[in-house]
């Protein structure tokens, strides 16, 4: 668990009074959440659905039934999703998507791109800027295939990938879009107890590059070790929040996960 010895940061990421309805269906009921510049944050939740739709909120997939979201201190609720990803935020999906006919090294490039200038017309007409960004783009590819530990894989198709290094193909192409918050869905579902190590030592890379990181994870080892705060969804609402010493201590926590019943056990 890491422990943090400064007064707090700066808000990053804010979801104020966030409700998400679908039909009769209620995934988020008056949420609140903040997120500080530099910490790992982790969102954890005892029973269905309700994680995921906080990063389709601030991600642009769905816009809130009410409430805001707000990045750097400006409303991104309701933005398109590449002007969200423009803007500073990156994600990685539950159901790794990658681009699984291309390389290692393609996949990556992509991200790159996100951020270039040169449209179909420079690189239909070989404008000079043109190969400079394609040239930057697969240098700084290589630069994060290097820092998840896949450079030795960049030219492999991705769908032939061991499943972990899937995982983090898909974490480096996230970084390569340069954002200040990297958001991960379940990133070890799947993985063995070596890799789940593995991971999150990259996570703290992550975090030690400046990144801001919240995390969606069912496993509890891992949330527990590595976030320096975890929230607690439960049907929907926030039941806790706080450091992970505090959040395992909390009534209202060891109920929803264990049952009411636990406590007279």
């Amino acid at each position: 668990m890491t422990e943090q010895t400064d007064g707090p940061a700066a808000t990053m990421l804010e979801l104020a009074n966030v409700t998400m309805q679908f039909g009769g269906v209620v995934a988020l009921r008056e949420v609140n959440l903040a997120i500080r510049e530099g910490e790992i944050f982790a969102l954890i939740r005892p029973n269905g659905a309700g994680k995921t739709t906080v990063f389709n909120v601030v991600t642009g997939v769905y816009r809130p039934t009410s409430g805001s979201v707000s990045f750097g201190g400006h409303r991104i609720d309701g933005e398109k999703r590449f002007r969200v990803t423009k803007g500073g935020i990156a994600r990685t999906f539950q159901n790794i998507r990658l681009f699984h006919n291309m390389s290692a090294l393609e996949n990556v490039m992509v991200g790159v791109d996100a951020h270039h200038r040169t449209g179909a017309f420079g690189a239909a007409f070989g404008m000079p800027w043109h190969f400079r960004e394609e040239k930057h783009g697969r240098n700084r590819a290589m630069e994060l295939l290097e820092f998840v530990g896949i450079a030795a894989r960049a030219h492999d198709t991705a769908k032939n990938l061991p499943y972990g290094d899937q995982r983090r193909l898909e974490i480096a192409r996230a970084l390569a879009t340069g954002p200040q918050l990297l958001l991960l869905d379940e990133p070890a579902a799947g993985m063995n107890p070596a890799e789940k190590q593995s991971l999150q030592e990259l996570i703290r890379q992550i975090r030690d590059l400046g990144r801001t990181v919240l995390l969606i994870e069912h496993d509890m080892g891992l949330v527990m070790h590595i976030s320096d705060r975890i929230a607690v969804l439960d049907f929907g609402g926030l039941i806790a929040e706080g450091t992970p010493r505090e959040v395992q201590n909390n009534p209202k926590v060891i109920e929803a996960y264990l049952g009411a019943e636990a406590d007279a056990s």
